[in-house]
This record gives structure tokens, C-alpha cells and sequence, in this order.
């Protein structure tokens, strides 16, 4: 056996009604490949907008926080998504870039294939068939949460190895391939060239046990990184100038005295002039007058607040995470602390099967009186959570397209009630901006 082996890391194209660049990076990947310490990486990322590949070809620039739009083409709907009127496309870099690659490079030993949304396997499909007809002796590794969330499918589109299975090479290395690890190693965000934009996870896991989550299954209970290793990440990061760094923690700021508020006092106290966004969301019952001064003087640009919904019993039922109080005492706290209202964002469910209790409309008012946006997030029916059952009555949810959250509102709701609700939005917070 050779001294390295050679691994390509895939982040394939998104088959779906829509997709916009807001700090989607390949974080899980990244992350696994930094734990191998005998290898020599390679990286392809079909969404890398800002960076082409080859001279010459079309890029797409970023916003101010490193966001943008996909290179996109219309295509021909899956059959499930006949009756969906909503245009259906391929997102990423067209797939001949990534073929002339493949003919270009010399065969790796393992192809690493990034996942993360069940319904987006027609693009993990496509990658998988590609290397298979250009790189034919390489090992195909499929991980992600997809892979957890539907592995027996997961297991039918022509992977190698399954991430978590008993024979996958990478998770279990005395099995064939000896594989040295590192109990820690830095993500490889120097894969790219010249990043602008990264992500962090600082902790794992999340306390509350929300319906319509996976958190929770995956992972029991909640844990942080060492404060070492978190440093270390950090710096490793900003060395290689990135601007804006997105968490992807699912409770960024629970146990803050332990976790987040060290860290960001590291950043304050060492004038590190960095952007952060919290796509995932924050839960605001932790943001105190304390907490909130840290974030904005550390650098805190965006801040996305898991709100839902404003009605008691909806949240009663599906994990009692925020209620009303507590989201505005947040955004009081956030603004008296610095932060623009305009920085600040509720994410609301659109299309939750409880929804003759959620009351969407009266919540994105309540949101919009106090001065903030709001972000309808359409709901996804994902087969593992509580959830599922009451799904079942609307769609075939063993199909994983039919987990799309594009889709799942338009049958719950009636497109035209769908687009009633997002011209309310609109109009709401155009009436904030304006204000």
C-alpha cells in the first residue's frame, strides 16, 4: 500500500425549485477530512460561485456578508412534481466542468461525497455516476445527513461506502485500509483559494427536543469543543483571510458562560475585525443585555432568531424552545446593545402540519412591531422526527423528493394561500425597512 492515499471531496449541485448561496459551505466535509492525516485532498464544490475552476468561465459575485446567487439552469421536473407549479432547476457549476476535471486530474483512490438534504440526491446521484464512468477504480464515499436520514435509499443511488456503516473504510480504518487519524485536525477551508466566506461548529447537539428536528436523534444531549481547539479553528481561519465566518451550531449560545462568551471575549480583547452570521439560528431566550453587548462588539452582522411561531400552544406542542416575551426582550436587548433592526431576522414556519395553531400571519406581525424581520422557513416533513406521522397524510414521505419544503407548504396550503402568506412578508418588512 502507498504512503498517502489521494481523496477528491465532492460538494455535488442542488436539484431543486430553488436555492440561494447563504453560507452554504461544506462544513461536514471539510471537517472529516481534517481528522485524516495521511492523505493528499483535492476539492471540487459545485456551488464554490466566487472561485471558477477554469479561466474564463462565468463567476457570481458575493453580497456584502459573501452571499449570492448559484449558476442556475431550468430543467425538467421529476414526475412527483407535475402538478407543482414552480419552475424546477439545477444549481452549481454546469457538469462539464466537473467531467474535464475528472480527465484532467489523475485518478484518486476515494471520492468523498458531501450530503445534506434528503430530496437533493438527484445531484448526489449525478456525481456518483459521473466518477463512476471517469474515475472508474476510485471509491465512492457518501456521508451526510441524508445518509442518516435515509440510508437504506441512501445505499440505492451507487456509492462505495455508506458514512456510518460497519464496512465504510473512513469510519472504521482497521478494516483494509489503514487510515491515521487525528483525534482533532482544522477543517480544510484551504482547499480553497483565497476563501472569503467559511463556517464554524463550536458545539454539538441542542438541549431542546423540538417535533421537526434530527438534532436531538443525532446527537444526545449537547456538548462543546475544547476552548483550545476552538481557537485554533478560528485562527486557522481568519490566517487565510476569510471575511465572514457562519456558525452552524444548532445552540451557538447555550451555556454562553462556558462556551460563546469566552470565545468572543478572545475576539474583542485581540481586535479581530471579522463578519458573523448565524444561518442556523439563535435561540433568543439566551440573549441577555451581557450577551448581546458581546455579540455585536465581537463582530456579530447578522441575526437570525428561531422564532416559529408567537403562539403559545404551537410551541407548547412542539418543544416549548421560545415564546413571545422572550423574542422581544432578545431584539430589545440586541438593539440597546448596538445591533441594527435591520440585522435582525425571525425565521417562521411556513407549512407545519399543526398549522391551525400556529397562526403564521398574526406571528409575522408580532415580528414586524417590533421593528424586525421576518423569514418565512418552509417547512420540510423529514421521515425520523415526531413529526413525520402527521406528514404521512399529505405525501409519500418514503420518497425523499417528497421531502421537499417547497413542496410540502404548496400541499398543505394551496399555492395560491402560499403566496398570499410570502406577498404579506414582503410587504411587512418592506414597511420595516422603510420605517
Amino acid at each position: 500500500m502507498k504512503d498517502k492515499l489521494s481523496i477528491l471531496l465532492v460538494n455535488p449541485p442542488i436539484y431543486d425549485f430553488a436555492a440561494y448561496d447563504f453560507w452554504l459551505k461544506p462544513l461536514g466535509m471539510l471537517t472529516a477530512a481534517g481528522k485524516i492525516a495521511n492523505a493528499d485532498f483535492q476539492l471540487f464544490d459545485f456551488l464554490d460561485r466566487v472561485h471558477s475552476f477554469y479561466s474564463g468561465k462565468p463567476k457570481f459575485k458575493n453580497d456584502k456578508w459573501g452571499r449570492g446567487s448559484f449558476y442556475s439552469e431550468i430543467i425538467t421536473k421529476p414526475d412527483v412534481f407535475k402538478n407543482v407549479p414552480r419552475k424546477f432547476c439545477r444549481f452549481g457549476l454546469p457538469k462539464d466542468f466537473f467531467i474535464e476535471f475528472l480527465k484532467e486530474n489523475d485518478h484518486c483512490d476515494y471520492v468523498f461525497v458531501q450530503t445534506v438534504m434528503t430530496y437533493w440526491y438527484l445531484g448526489y446521484k449525478e456525481v456518483i455516476e459521473t466518477v463512476k464512468t471517469y474515475w472508474p477504480k476510485a471509491k465512492i464515499v457518501l456521508g451526510g445527513p441524508y445518509t442518516k436520514i435515509c440510508p437504506e435509499h441512501a445505499k440505492s443511488i451507487g456509492a462505495d461506502f455508506i458514512d456510518g456503516e460497519e464496512n465504510n473504510p473512513v469510519m472504521v480504518p482497521a478494516r483494509g485500509i489503514e487510515m491515521m487519524t487525528r483525534l482533532n485536525g482544522v477543517s480544510l477551508w484551504n482547499l480553497y483559494k483565497n476563501p472569503e466566506t467559511a463556517a464554524m461548529k463550536i458545539t454539538q447537539g441542542c438541549p431542546f427536543k423540538c417535533t421537526y428536528c434530527t438534532v436531538p436523534i443525532f446527537n444526545k444531549g449537547f456538548t462543546a469543543r475544547p476552548y483550545e481547539e476552538i481557537i485554533e479553528e478560528f485562527n486557522f481561519i481568519i490566517s487565510l483571510g476569510v471575511k465572514n465566518i457562519a456558525f452552524y451550531d444548532d445552540a451557538l449560545l447555550y451555556k454562553a458562560d462556558e462556551v460563546i462568551k469566552p470565545f468572543l471575549r478572545y475576539v474583542i480583547n485581540n481586535k479581530i475585525k471579522i463578519n458573523f452570521h448565524t444561518p442556523n439560528a439563535l435561540n433568543a431566550r439566551f440573549i441577555d443585555a451581557e450577551l448581546a453587548d458581546l455579540l455585536v462588539r465581537a463582530g456579530f452582522k447578522s441575526f437570525y432568531l428561531g422564532f416559529e411561531s408567537r403562539a403559545d400552544e404551537f410551541q407548547k406542542q412542539t418543544g416549548a424552545k421560545i415564546f413571545d416575551n422572550e423574542f422581544s426582550d432578545a431584539v430589545k436587548n440586541l438593539v440597546a446593545a448596538g445591533a441594527g433592526k435591520s440585522s435582525i431576522t425571525a425565521y417562521l414556519i411556513l407549512g407545519h402540519p399543526k398549522f391551525e395553531i400556529q397562526n403564521v400571519e398574526d406571528s409575522m406581525k408580532y415580528v414586524n412591531s417590533l421593528g424586525v424581520r421576518s423569514m418565512l422557513a418552509d417547512f420540510s416533513p423529514i421521515p425520523i422526527v415526531a413529526d413525520s406521522k402527521l406528514c404521512e397524510k399529505y405525501v409519500d414521505i418514503s420518497e425523499p423528493l417528497m421531502h421537499n419544503k417547497t413542496v410540502f407548504p404548496i400541499i398543505v396550503y394551496g399555492a395560491d394561500k402560499v403566496n398570499r402568506i410570502k406577498d404579506i412578508c414582503r410587504s411587512l418588512n418592506h414597511k420595516v425597512e422603510g420605517a
